[in-house]
């Protein structure tokens, strides 16, 4: 197994290579958004945006729409973390056209996710209804349903999780066994193995690019919407 052993003493501690992965990712979009923004704060706002600034307008669009058929005008609120964070994930994902495992593909980035999620929606909620009305909508309809509310609340950022973890560690899976077949095939000289590099880049295109981006996408939507619902954006 790849990845990065640290010794303490006596102790040692493994990280794994997709969670370097992921670490790496996460400083590099944290410091292109940084120069991004810097290149943004000089631009000209009387002329239209051009180059780096177009880019991540549009960059910036294009989370926002993701966020915005749920949260409505607490978009933009929520749109620095949550659009950096989809940022991330998207280049995570696709990290499996350069022959690197997906950093979503590991539990324990999916879990990270998992908790960033849960203190999201039931942060925001506890911020703006207070810790008595989250304990009452929890109770609601009845004091003895609150285990079940609680479990239900808890359960619906894991069934997120799960679902990116399973989808991107799937397609990951399936590539990999696709370009064993096509190594046994050519070492058997079967004139099938050289038209499966046909077809491999459109599988590609799929399992890597179109999961990646859909993936995505169905994360946040789905985030945004129990989130709305927590802080009652829909009724604003």
């Amino acid at each position: 197994m790849e990845g990065l052993l640290i010794h303490f003493g006596e102790h040692e501690l493994f990280i794994h290579q997709s969670i370097l992965i992921w670490i790496v990712i996460c400083i590099f979009v944290t410091v292109l958004l940084v120069w991004a923004g810097s290149k943004i704060k000089k631009a000209d706002p009387t002329k239209a945006p051009k180059g780096v600034v177009l880019v991540f307008e549009q960059l910036v669009n294009m989370c926002s729409m993701v966020l915005k058929g749920n949260l409505n005008e607490q978009t933009w609120k929520y749109l620095p973390a949550m659009g950096t964070i989809m940022i991330v994930m998207v280049i995570s994902n696709l990290m499996g056209l350069i022959g690197l495992q997906p950093p979503t593909g590991n539990m324990s980035v999916t879990i990270t996710l998992t908790l960033l999620a849960i203190i999201l929606i039931h942060g925001s909620d506890i911020k703006k209804n207070g810790l008595k009305g989250k304990l009452k909508a929890w109770c609601d309809p009845t004091p003895f349903l609150m285990p079940l509310n609680v479990i239900g609340d808890l359960a619906t950022p894991v069934s997120l999780t799960l679902r990116l973890f399973g989808n991107i560690l799937g397609g990951t899976i399936i590539i990999g066994l696709l370009y064993m077949l096509l190594e046994t095939l050519l070492k058997l000289f079967i004139p099938a193995g050289a038209l499966m590099y046909v077809a491999t880049p459109f599988l590609h295109m799929y399992f890597d690019i179109f999961t990646a981006f859909m993936q995505t996408y169905i994360f946040f939507t789905l985030v945004s919407f129990y989130l709305a619902d927590a802080i009652g954006s829909n009724e604003d």
